[in-house]
């Protein structure tokens, strides 16, 4: 019985999710269809990148090994995907090496996700883009300090110790709240006045957390204000230059570290290899995750327009929808297979987790037409566990 060979290409939350869901549902299906599963990724490695914050205040691993979550059962190559031949159902990639290659498939899984938005390079400040620029970010703030602890003008003291975080998403939250705590303890351990340090969130809109009512916003306000964080609504970072920060309002102000975070856009490798696309640049889906006149072609996670053709609601762009993507769609996948009716996307309810530092965070869920808000410990748990779950790491 011939095996039908699946390439998964993405190793982040929708692509190991699509990983395990396939794998699982076709374990029982293996006298039926024995199956070779492909995961294809640039890196040897599982970025956990909704931490990305992480690194950026105290040098925690944010890695999974592939071997680790795939100890086997799964053919992991490290390669980057350069086009998609769909009629002839090959791809071709390059290797670690470099090395030019090709590799047919039966059917093929696009997870290829999203990359975090980056300012012109004019516009100064440090990006919280990667594992680089988080070091980066995590080696400036040290710097500062050190500088700091022997500056003996005060308005320069002043200058060292405050930092701006330029983007008041969800990652920006996160990031001003961890910062709010690990910012402290690196001035206390060298001395310093921990109350010194200003940290200052600038939100270009009227208010927090768009995506929500505003009373959940409101709600976030008062909290990140709790732990000492100035929240500056309707303004917009234009640049930082030279330690001055240059406002949309006009002003300027003195900043010892600045930090963006613009959120997500869709990853450029979509244009060049060989998938249909949408004007906003995703990969262009049926209900059932198939890729537009690409047979066996499927995608899914933050690289695909998604809609719930009940509602109409597109898909966000967050881990918590990906993973129930992943699973409905090996069932999209062996319905194909067998030639019958294949399940369509149905929307994630609408619920958003947000880290506020350690053993803090919200939880709110929108359910039966009520909003159900949980905070403190609890809300931060519940974070923790849609943090692990995304990885694989929950038990």
């Amino acid at each position: 019985m011939k095996t039908t060979t699946c390439v998964v290409i993405g190793a982040g939350y929708a692509g190991i999710h699509a990983v395990k869901e396939i794998r699982k549902l076709f374990k029982d299906q293996v006298n039926k269809h024995p199956l070779r599963l492909v995961l294809i990724d640039r890196n040897s490695f599982h970025l956990r990148k909704v931490l990305m914050f992480r690194p950026a205040v105290t040098n925690e691993e944010i890695r999974i090994p592939l071997t680790k979550l795939f100890p086997d059962g799964v053919d992991l190559v490290q390669a980057n995907v350069s086009n998609i031949n769909a009629a002839e159902k090959k791809l071709v990639y390059q290797n670690a090496a470099g090395t030019e290659l090709e590799m047919n498939y039966d059917m093929l899984v696009v997870a290829a996700g999203s990359v975090i938005r980056q300012p012109d390079q004019e516009q100064g400040g440090i990006a919280l883009t990667s594992l680089e620029n988080a070091q980066r970010i995590r080696n400036v703030w040290l710097a500062n300090l050190k500088q700091a602890v022997v500056e003996n003008k005060p308005k320069e003291r002043e200058r060292l110790m405050r930092i701006a975080i330029a983007g008041a998403g969800i990652s920006g939250m996160e990031t001003a709240a961890e910062l709010a705590y690990y910012a402290r303890k690196d001035a206390e351990r060298m001395g310093l006045d921990s109350q010194a340090i200003q940290i200052d969130l600038y939100n270009a809109h009227q208010r927090l957390f768009l995506d929500g009512p505003a009373k959940v916003g409101m709600k976030l306000e008062h909290l990140l204000q709790d732990i000492g964080i100035n929240i500056m609504h309707e303004i917009r970072v234009i640049k930082e230059k030279d330690g001055v920060l240059w406002l949309s309002n006009g002003e300027k102000r003195p900043v010892g570290l600045c930090i963006w975070t613009l959120g997500l856009q869709p990853n450029p490798m979509l244009h060049t290899i060989g998938l249909p696309i949408t004007s906003e640049g995703y990969a262009h889906v049926d209900a059932s995750y198939r890729v537009a006149g690409m047979t066996s072609v499927y995608s899914i996670g933050d690289c695909a327009r998604i809609v719930d053709p009940g509602n109409g609601h597109i898909d966000g762009k967050t881990c918590k929808e990906a993973i129930p993507q992943a699973a409905r769609l090996a069932k999209i996948m062996l319905a194909d297979l067998e030639g019958h009716r294949a399940p369509v996307h149905e929307s994630y309810m609408r619920s958003f987790s947000i880290g506020l530092g350690p053993d803090k965070g919200l939880t709110w869920v929108n359910k039966w037409g009520l909003d159900i808000i949980v905070t403190g410990k609890l809300g931060w748990k519940i974070k923790k566990y849609t943090w692990d779950t995304a990885s694989l790491l929950s038990k």
